[in-house]
């Protein structure tokens, strides 16, 4: 142990606080709270308590800091707050750190949308959820939009830009009020009716869309009929999830857990006035060798800072000894007394018991699940091996793809899968410069170069340092020729090259003149799809930035009083050129941070008439 850490050990104050153990580069490895910080960050370095990954912990610690706070609930606070800015990678987290998924409506556009979104902040816009499953949201918006027909397209407009509506206006899954079907007033009470039935309040649309149903059979407009009962019966499947009654329960979260070495898993079911509105499933990582209590608290702090709103009540297994900490900073988010109890009878105690045996049976089916997962990517990096005669197993693939627009903003992609899983740390893009006209093999040939050549360049820098067992590039036999002759520049003749064509899906290697065709079913040319798409992706994504960034320099290069600061200003406003350029010069002058005056200059400037 260094002598400095030695030194702040034997510093410790046996009071309330957090600790962070940093590397030796400063990195934040942990964040922990404790009642007595002297006897809990020792123990550390004592033998440890018996945590499985105490130890390796240890190992990488080489600085310690402390905050001491006056209550634990105060440490707890403070230890949520600084492991959600410094995302340490030994601390309790939920698998995919992602923010939860919501239903938004955009209360404040003229014709409101009602979308999936991850993100929580807009000013106009009322959100509901969160939701625990991403695809249960894409479900109930299926269903919404079957049911009140509210239009389906991005952006704070309706419509496309070519004025002409789309598919979904003509199949009866979109009032239209691009084209006028729809009046502003009318639109805005369905709006109002998707609001109320994501409260809670289905009975209006169902009795609606039932007498809509009724009115259509009684004129003999049958196919109008069997649409209405098909919406019926999809608002009807949705609102049945509030089915199940628990009166006597009223608002609260029943939360179950189980643990099984490295793995956990949470199950919340919510219920409001009674009614048992969802069931929430969550997996969390870096839990080896903690107990129950300290998952349901960690799991807590997460759940309940990412969700609008906190009960009132929140039951759990009887595994917390004191939960006070954890209801003072509850009460806190909601703004008044939350009771975290381990109800001991009754229906409680049933619902509680419950939530434990689906945490369980949550468990035992991903484990199943990641074991299938993983017998499939064995047998597809074995089937690549076997039919491109690798030397070795696949296990790091590299694909490279070239986008452009006839020769304008020529950028290429790197992506990177590790044992048949992309590691999107690794991926990286390339502007291809210097190339007079459209040429793809010769951008590919600089992209492969550029990547390689930085292998010695930066041997710090771990997506490059590693070499890949199988480069993929996007193309035929013109593609493949130019990344092996910048590997033959380099000296890595031994990498193994091949290219996958998209029109029949045809592999082409080194030294063969006709294409390798895989069983287009089978496991390896399934993987390498999936490679060759995801670069594709992240290649068109790079190219359509640079070819808006270019926009956005074109416009604004030629207003005068326009830096790149005012610049962030009216996009973060306004959202997107577009609707810059349609800006009257009120909505100008309401830019935060742009003077009046500025403002009246560029609406000028704009629309080419003279000072105001």
């Amino acid at each position: 142990m260094q002598e400095g850490l030695e030194g702040k050990l034997r510093a410790l104050p046996a009071k309330p606080g957090v600790y962070l153990f940093r590397d030796a580069d400063g990195e934040v490895l942990y964040v922990g709270k404790a009642k007595s910080l002297r006897g809990r960050v020792r123990s550390y370095f004592r033998g440890g308590d018996g945590r499985v990954g105490t130890a390796r912990l240890v190992e990488r610690v080489a600085d310690l800091e402390v905050i001491v706070t006056r209550t634990e609930a105060e440490a707890l606070h403070l230890e949520q707050n600084l492991v959600k800015r410094y995302r340490p990678p030994f601390n309790i987290r939920l698998r995919d750190d992602k923010s939860f998924p919501y239903i938004a409506v955009t209360l404040e556009d003229e014709y409101p949308r009602v979308m999936f979104t991850r993100e929580r902040h807009r000013r106009g816009t009322v959100y509901f959820g969160p939701y625990a499953n991403a695809k249960k949201v894409r479900q109930t918006l299926d269903v919404l939009n079957r049911a009140f027909r509210f239009r389906p397209c991005e952006g704070p407009r309706p419509g496309r830009h070519s004025g002409v509506p789309c598919l979904d206006f003509h199949i009866d899954r979109c009032l239209g009020p691009c084209v006028g079907a729809v009046s502003r007033e009318e639109y805005g009470r369905v709006i109002e009716g998707v609001v109320a039935f994501l409260s809670g309040d289905t009975e209006p649309i169902q009795r609606e869309l039932e007498q809509r149903m009724r009115d259509a059979a009684a004129e003999e407009r049958f196919e109008d009929a069997a649409r209405y009962r098909n919406r019926l019966q999809a608002v009807r499947h949705l609102a049945e999830r509030q089915a199940a009654d628990r009166r006597s329960v009223g608002s609260t979260d029943v939360i179950g857990v189980a643990v099984e070495g490295d793995r956990a898993a949470v199950q919340v079911f919510p219920l409001r006035d009674g009614k048992l509105i969802d069931r929430y499933g969550f997996h969390l990582e870096n839990v080896a060798g903690e107990d129950e209590a300290a998952v349901i608290e960690a799991f807590a702090l997460e759940y309940y800072g990412a969700t609008p709103s906190v009960p009132p009540t929140v039951l759990v297994p009887p595994v917390l000894e004191d939960p006070s900490a954890l209801e003072e900073v509850l009460a806190e988010r909601r703004g008044g007394a939350v009771r975290v109890s381990a109800p001991r009878r009754g229906e409680k105690r049933r619902l509680v018991e419950l939530a434990v045996e689906n945490a369980k049976l949550a468990l035992v089916a991903d484990a199943a699940e990641r074991e299938a997962s993983r017998l499939r990517r064995v047998a597809a990096l074995e089937e690549l091996r076997e039919a491109l005669n690798l030397e070795s197993l696949p296990l790091r693939i590299e694909c490279f793809d070239v986008s452009n627009l006839q020769g304008e903003a020529i950028v290429a992609s790197l992506v990177v899968f590790e044992d048949a899983r992309p590691k999107k740390a690794h991926y990286r893009t390339f502007t291809i410069r210097g190339l007079d006209g459209q040429d793809d093999v010769a951008a590919m040939r600089e992209a492969v170069s550029r990547r390689f050549a930085r292998a010695a360049e930066l041997a710090g820098d771990e997506s490059f340092s590693q070499v890949p067992n199988l480069v993929v590039v996007d193309g035929g036999k013109g593609q493949l020729g130019a990344a092996l002759a910048a590997l033959h520049e380099l000296g890595l003749e031994r990498i193994a090259v091949i290219a996958l064509a998209k029109r029949a899906e045809e592999v082409f290697v080194p030294g063969e003149s006709a294409p390798i065709v895989l069983d287009r079913h089978g496991a390896g040319l399934q993987l390498l799809q999936r490679v060759r798409d995801e670069a594709h992706r992240v290649a068109l994504r790079h190219h359509r930035r640079r070819r808006e960034s270019r926009s956005l320099e074109t416009i604004f290069e030629g207003l005068v009083g326009v830096g790149p600061a005012r610049r962030r200003a009216i996009l973060r406003h306004f959202g997107s050129v577009e609707r810059f350029l349609e800006a009257s010069q009120e909505e100008l002058e309401g830019v935060p941070g742009l003077p009046q005056k500025t403002a009246r200059s560029i609406y000028a400037q704009l629309h080419k008439a003279g000072p105001r």
